[in-house]
């Protein structure tokens, strides 16, 4: 990755969090969503946008999920005006479970370190 495409990267990753907190006025998203990594191609063209969701059940998931994808074109637009680019990126949001796993698999190792496993 140049240092090009890493500014583009972490201008992303911070703008669209703060899109997310304040431009977005979804109850669903608002507070519930922050973002974890930003993936850009070479030319900037195509983001992967990762993020992770503070509600532990799958059907509020699955509804931020849907709420995202619905204000995809609104967060996209809001990117455009903030960041200087030729070409404003095309957006694609994928929920990273990293952070439960992580969490999950330290429980584990909390109970199994404490005999309870």
């Amino acid at each position: 990755m140049t240092l090009r495409n890493e500014r583009v990267r972490k201008t992303l990753m911070k703008e669209i969090s703060d899109v997310l907190l304040r431009d977005i006025k979804d109850p669903k998203i608002s507070g519930l969503v922050s973002i974890t990594d930003v993936e850009v191609s070479h030319d900037n063209s195509y983001a992967k946008i990762y993020y992770s969701v503070l509600a532990s059940d799958d059907k509020k998931k699955e509804e931020i999920k849907e709420a995202i994808q619905k204000n995809t074109p609104k967060i996209r637009y809001e990117i455009g005006k903030r960041v200087r680019l030729r070409l404003t990126p095309e957006l694609n949001f994928i929920l990273d479970e990293s952070l439960e796993r992580g969490a999950r698999i330290s429980d584990l190792i909390d109970k199994i370190s404490k005999g309870e496993l």
